[in-house]
């Protein structure tokens, strides 16, 4: 009842979310934009901030290949937030009264004409057309430098950034007049073929420590001895199996804890007190869950088989797994190509098979990890091939040209005006200040379009209750074991950030209607801050895949079946993800844009997420690593600059999903 009540309220918070939107995003990006003598309009915001001489490594290649995107203006760009926001708000009468897609494009699309002018003339130019999505939002293209040099009245060039070179324009790209008006931006920047996926594995302490030269985290042995190891702890296969002697460390404990060898299927819906409800028939049934990733494992169904008939699952049935996949695959090397993404794939497939095991998977790759994640989305959402999405990868921070950030958000602007919800991963190194210089969340995470999920640590015991719940964020120290038996840290505790959820303020949107009220002002500052919701993240208590590697990315060869362990907010978008399809089985409902919904279910019914505060003793694990052998304390809840509190918090958000959510979330009216 408490969701009926306030009709009047989250009417204004309609027009409220619309109009900061409009002059947050579209405001700036016209701000980008300036007319030349010659009647041609520069694309100042296509130049990155990064791009600056003193980073400058000269002229690129003239025959060096570089994607660009161009985005077209939507027929009435404030009318679709609008329209985005009453069909997810509570007390709307719009609300859950989506578009169909064909309603969607004709309404708010740029028109059939205005694309084949914008596509006729890129082509005119002697670009390749690689995307081109039906709702007609951007066209996706490829040339050499020379020749976008040529057709944008540009020069780009190489910069040093975030460890490599990429290629930038140096001045602010160009269109005729008669082009630039159907155009809000233009981007040509080869950073975006930096988005990674938010994937981690026990085995990077050693690689950030340089303890190791290990290419491929590994899980750990799950072992069967009952008695406790002394010096060389082997993982737990639940919270507490094993302990450790460690030196002195909190309050001057010794004994801790070894970390998790990787939950299975069966332990993750315990501790979420799934188990129950699937035996009931809550299992995911006539629902559809959507991945999104780059480029596709050639072995995904047959790895997911051999780890639910190792975990004792079901397999996948027939049709139940399906995937969309190009033809062609670009930028392998700059993106990390398919073996770079298939245990992303792997985890997201999986992870949502655990959750739901009779849902139908979707799976659409990109070509690569730039314009091709956008197509990837545009496949799903341009036809409604679901209504919940997953979504793991990012960029780093909002480091986006604001012109090319209001561009991206007409596709989540799209998502929510369909009914279709988008669940992005926040993020893995924490608040970015360590590459950026200064905190911002990930971008698209940090979209008010976009439900933003955030990561928790959770140690499951042996009767598979939720024995100990925190924000992931995880800080490690070297454990020295001496000659004379004795052993020390390698330094003071708790370490050095070892990875953590992503999260905070943005520095490009303003506060959604939806946070008012829920997110405290002296965090917000007027502006977005995200996470929205958590999941299990941490790969110190992370889940254990089945892959068999891809060992050369030419002829997507393969190894033998193995098992790997991960965390990330790449696991815990999945996770989510499933939960929601759940309860859009159980309600016989469709979730959509679920943030209005969500935060409207904090105001009125208290304990509707489980709030995830922080421990009045640090939570800590012993990690040995099978690679090199070393010894690490993982101290627990040590999350950059952003910290867990009673309530909201910018690490896990409202707080942690739960199936009590998941009833309420699809019921919400």
């Amino acid at each position: 009842m408490g969701l009926r009540k306030n009709r009047r309220r989250t009417s204004q918070q309609v027009a409220a979310v619309t109009v900061t939107l409009a002059l947050s995003v579209a405001g700036a990006a016209a701000a980008n934009a300036s007319v030349t003598a010659d009647g041609s309009v520069k694309y100042t915001g296509s130049v990155p901030k990064w791009a600056v001489s003193a980073q400058d490594a000269g002229a690129a290649p003239a025959d060096d290949t570089v994607e660009g995107e161009i985005y077209l203006n939507l027929q009435d760009k404030q009318g679709a937030e609008a329209l985005a926001t009453a069909v997810s708000t509570p007390g709307s009468p719009l609300y859950r009264h989506p578009l169909t897609p064909s309603q969607w494009i004709s309404r708010f699309s740029p028109t059939a004409s205005q694309y084949a002018t914008v596509v006729n003339k890129l082509k005119a130019e002697g670009l390749t057309i690689t995307g081109t999505p039906a709702s007609r939002l951007y066209v996706v293209f490829r040339g050499t430098a020379d020749q976008v040099n040529a057709a944008f009245s540009t020069s780009m060039h190489l910069y040093h950034h975030a460890g490599t070179r990429l290629a930038a324009p140096a001045k602010a790209p160009a269109l005729p007049s008669s082009i630039a008006r159907l155009v809000s931006a233009v981007s040509l920047d080869q950073s975006r073929l930096q988005t990674r996926p938010n994937l981690v594995s026990p085995g990077h302490v050693d690689k950030a420590s340089g303890s190791s030269t290990l290419n491929q985290p590994k899980a750990q042995a799950r072992s069967t001895q009952q008695t406790t190891p002394s010096t060389t702890a082997a993982c737990s296969q639940y919270w507490g199996q094993y302990t450790s002697s460690v030196p002195a460390a909190y309050n001057g404990q010794t004994t801790y804890p070894t970390n998790i060898c990787g939950y299975d299927a069966k332990q993750l819906r315990s501790g979420y007190n799934l188990n129950t409800w699937n035996t009931l028939g809550v299992n995911g049934s006539g629902q559809t869950v959507a991945i999104t990733d780059a480029y596709a494992s050639p072995t995904i169904v047959a790895d997911t088989n051999a780890l639910a008939a190792q975990s004792g699952e079901p397999a996948l049935g027939a049709n139940q797994y399906q995937q969309i996949v190009p033809g062609t695959f670009y930028d392998e090397e700059a993106c990390g190509g398919p073996s770079g993404w298939q245990g992303e794939q792997s985890l997201d497939v999986q992870a949502v098979h655990s959750i739901a095991p009779k849902a139908k998977i979707l799976y659409v790759g990109g070509s690569n990890c730039g314009g091709g994640l956008d197509m990837a989305l545009s496949t799903i959402i341009d036809q409604k091939l679901a209504t919940v999405v997953s979504n793991s990868w990012g960029d780093v921070g909002e480091d986006v040209p604001a012109e090319v950030l209001a561009g991206e958000q007409n596709i989540f602007v799209q998502a929510a005006g369909e009914g279709i919800g988008l669940y992005f991963s926040s993020g893995d190194n924490g608040d970015e200040a360590a590459a950026l210089s200064t905190p911002e969340p990930d971008f698209p995470a940090s979209d008010p379009f976009v439900t933003s999920v955030g990561g928790t640590s959770m140690g499951i015991d042996k009767k598979g209750k939720l024995a100990v719940e925190t924000g992931w964020g995880t800080a490690y120290q070297r454990i020295l074991d001496n000659a004379d038996g004795t052993s020390t840290y390698a330094g003071a505790l708790p370490g050095s950030f070892g990875g953590g959820a992503g999260g905070g303020i943005s520095t490009l949107f303003a506060e959604p209607a939806y946070q008012k009220g829920v997110v405290p002002n002296s965090l917000s500052g007027g502006k977005r801050v995200s996470p929205d919701v958590s999941a299990l993240a941490d790969p110190y208590t992370g889940f254990q895949i089945g892959i068999s590697p891809i060992t050369d990315d030419g002829t997507l060869a393969t190894a033998d079946y193995e098992n790997e362990t991960y965390g990330g907010t790449s696991l815990a978008s999945p996770l989510t993800a499933a939960m929601v399809a759940l309860s859009q089985q159980l309600t016989h409902s469709s979730v959509g844009f679920a943030n209005p919904t969500l935060y409207t279910l904090n105001r009125f019914v208290p304990g509707s997420f489980r709030d995830v505060k922080p421990s009045s003793t640090p939570v800590a694990v012993e990690y040995t690593s099978a690679s090199s052998g070393h010894r690490f304390l993982i101290t627990m809840d040590k999350d950059t600059s952003l910290t867990t509190t009673a309530g909201y918090d910018d690490v896990t958000g409202m707080g942690a999903m739960s199936f009590s959510l998941a009833q309420l979330l699809g019921r919400g009216r």
